[in-house]
């Protein structure tokens, strides 16, 4: 496959989910205890479960901790759904350039 059919078929979606589901409603009480919940499986390390609740909730400041907990750990994809989904739109953009750059040297070997 050449490059110009692998760039036609890039799914129109994209590679990866960046739209954040519809927020279930909830009550300002409930929102706090699930965050407060959010962040103590942060804590603890349980960042599956942690995603889970900072997205369903819509807690930018979670995700944004994930998405740099993601570029720790060198998974710079997840880390872009989460900056995306926050939005942080900054943090986005550092990780768009950084893969640009990683594709492009990519097409040019």
């Amino acid at each position: 496959m050449d490059k110009e059919d692998f760039l036609r078929n890039i799914p129109r979606e994209g590679f990866i989910k960046i739209t954040r589901p519809e927020a279930p409603k909830l009550s300002s009480e409930q929102k706090v205890h699930l965050i407060r919940k959010g962040n103590a499986l942060f804590t603890d390390g349980d960042f599956d479960q942690a995603k889970k609740i900072f997205v369903a909730t819509g807690y930018s400041d979670g995700m944004i901790r994930l998405g740099d907990r993601f570029m720790d750990r060198g998974d710079a994809l997840s880390a872009l759904q989460m900056y995306k989904m926050a939005p942080a739109p900054d943090k986005a953009e550092a990780v768009i350039i950084l893969l640009t750059k990683a594709v492009r040297k990519w097409l040019k070997e």
